[in-house]
């Protein structure tokens, strides 16, 4: 179906947004009538410019206020939309959003508004205009979409028709399944927007919260199905009013919009995608860095070693259980410090993986590799983190580990003047696991930039195909933090979104970090403490406030507090317990022991953690 964006879904002036909607792939526009009002461009100018563009303009909105006046009233509004019709001709566009009434002088009689409604589409045909009745949801006598439909039934006339509005319907808790009852030809334009579920004012709701299809809690999806099984076949129109996206980049912003159309239409079975190749977890995590003594030290006393080097690149392998972790010394600035840029994920079929990727609009990442190069797919994410599609040592796949070869003097020369003591003791623990060694990666959290949260979680989603859950304010010392976790159809691989306090955070609220998986969280920290690790240090008001709500073996706690360990428990009895290391540049690790069937991310725990980095 064609694709359409309301120009208030996007930042910037309207030659900008037109732009912007253009080179993202939409097929047309509906103009909102503050962003004509404001421009310097004469209504034939816009219609050139969006013809040049490849545009269509296939609704101009709103005309509010319409219907159920006196009728002295209502001769003002035909004089009104008479000048209406004449911009609309000027920009060649044909269909009219008239929305509900909210006006105090409106009256409650279905068969005055039937009429007048009618007698303006009539006014309206003469200009090769037709008209879509929307019902608002703070509308003062017509709130919901049947009411709208009933009247426009009444009214009968061809050149009326109702606008079916995903937020207007959905918000109210309305039903959409009648929707299919209505004949096709009668919906002249279907707007779709999702929003969070919030319990607030409607019209607040409305005017700041809404979002992109997928990114929120509504059911827009069998909205839609409603509609085509209903016959129609006009175009699907976003229209989102929120703070963020007027502030945010049109660019990427008209990118993602046109995402979770595309997204929309396969979840509504009106086209089909490559199948989603669910990751199943992370082959590695890179790390980037101009100095990488820090990073190579840490992973040292974490008991990490290093591996193998990238037969054309200066890029280490460091391994310990099933984690891995690459450092990048050829890139990075000292500035900044290290940084997690890189991901992994183990994909099934990873060219399924990345075709599906490239038909959701992320953008394919050329790779500078030489013809002995395992050739891999990778794609990057709206945070700018490189997603790497991988199958490491399956039979009939490249393994991307082929590159890395383990040889005599792998580090750099300063690495191993700092660390080569380190590494041998790391070697020596590894050739006998004990208790307290590291299994594996068991989450990995990604702070994302201020207009880049939701079309994060609708990357995740549609791109790879993992499912979030609900979102958490957790608090920081200087404001909220927000989250929201990722996983897989079975749980793996966990990925953790955030969204630091501020539109620009400092290094400290953006840090990555790679949480580490132990099946005895005390002998994995004495280990790395042992080994020269630092470990966050949490205050002893914590630990009295644990001892007051949770029982523990005699001595316990005082372990705890010794080692910085923290420790959360949920309703079914499943346990967490975590610590940290401090940060080097922008990266820092937790290490996490789960028991119990503990689903979460120790959650209660953040705002004690966040006060401690920020110290």
């Amino acid at each position: 179906m064609r694709k359409s964006i309301a120009t208030v879904s996007l930042s910037g002036s309207l030659t900008e947004k037109l732009t912007a909607a253009a080179r993202a792939g939409f097929d047309g526009v509906e103009i909102f009538e503050n962003d004509l009002l404001a421009c310097p461009l004469s209504p034939e100018e816009i219609r050139a410019r969006t013809a040049d563009l490849g545009l269509t303009i296939d609704l101009y909105q709103p005309m509010r206020d319409v219907e159920a006046v006196p009728e002295e009233e209502f001769g003002r509004v035909l004089r009104r939309a008479e000048r209406k019709f004449d911009v609309m001709r000027r920009l060649g566009t044909e269909t009219l959003l008239v929305c509900s009434n909210v006006s105090q002088h409106a009256v409650d009689d279905d068969a005055l508004a039937a009429e007048q409604l009618s007698r303006l589409a009539g006014l309206a045909q003469e200009s090769g205009v037709r008209i879509a009745y929307e019902a608002l949801a703070w509308g003062r006598h017509v709130s919901t979409w049947d009411h709208a439909w009933r009247i426009v039934e009444r009214a009968g006339h061809p050149a009326l028709g109702v606008c079916l509005d995903s937020f207007h319907i959905l918000s109210r808790g309305s039903d959409p399944q009648g929707i299919a009852d209505i004949p096709g030809e009668k919906i002249f334009f279907l707007q779709l927007a999702d929003a969070p579920l919030m319990a607030m004012d409607v019209l607040q709701w409305s005017r700041h919260y809404r979002c992109f299809p997928g990114q929120g809690g509504l059911d827009v999806t069998s909205l839609v199905r409603h509609a085509v099984d209903a016959g129609y076949r006009g175009p699907l129109s976003l229209e989102v009013f929120n703070d963020v996206f007027r502030q945010a980049d049109a660019g990427s912003t008209a990118v993602d919009a046109l995402r979770s159309l595309i997204a929309l239409e396969e979840a509504a079975d009106i086209s089909a995608l490559p199948s989603p190749a669910v990751p199943t977890g992370f082959a590695f995590a890179e790390i980037a860095t101009a100095d990488p003594l820090p990073v190579t030290t840490l992973l040292t006393t974490l008991g990490f070693r290093r591996t193998g080097r990238h037969g054309g690149k200066p890029v280490d392998l460091w391994a310990h259980g099933d984690a891995r972790i690459l450092v990048n010394h050829g890139t990075g600035t000292r500035d900044d410090g290290p940084s997690l840029t890189a991901m992994g994920l183990e994909t099934a079929d990873p060219r399924s993986a990345a075709r599906r990727a490239e038909a959701l609009l992320a953008p394919v990442l050329p790779r500078r590799r030489s013809d002995h190069d395992v050739p891999l797919d990778a794609v990057a994410a709206p945070d700018g983190t490189e997603l790497f599609f991988c199958a490491t040592r399956r039979p009939g796949h490249p393994d991307w580990t082929a590159d890395f070869t383990a040889s005599a003097g792998v580090t750099a020369a300063a690495d191993l003047t700092a660390a080569s003591d380190l590494t041998a003791a790391a070697d020596e623990r590894q050739d006998s696991p004990r208790a307290g060694s590291l299994t594996g990666v068991d989450h990995v959290a990604l702070t994302q930039p201020w207009h880049h949260f939701d079309e994060a979680v609708l990357f995740h989603r549609a791109v790879l195909g993992l499912r979030p859950h609900e979102s958490v304010d957790l608090a920081d010392p200087y404001g909220l933090f927000r989250s929201r976790a990722m996983t897989g159809a079975h749980g793996t691989p966990r990925l953790v979104l955030n969204l630091a306090p501020g539109p620009d955070p400092d290094s400290r609220a953006r840090a990555q970090h790679i949480a580490l998986a132990t099946d005895d969280i005390t002998a994995a920290a004495r280990r790395v403490r042992a080994a020269g690790a630092e470990l966050l240090k949490i205050p002893a008001n914590y630990y009295e406030d644990l001892d007051a709500r949770y029982e523990f073996a005699p001595g316990a706690l005082d372990v705890y507090q010794e080692l910085g360990i923290l420790y959360d428990r949920d309703e079914q009895g499943g346990e967490f317990h975590h610590c940290y290391t401090a940060s080097v540049g922008r990266v820092f690790f937790e290490i996490v022991q789960r028991t119990g069937g503990y689903r979460g991310y120790g959650a209660a725990n953040a705002h004690v953690r966040l006060a401690a980095q920020r110290r």
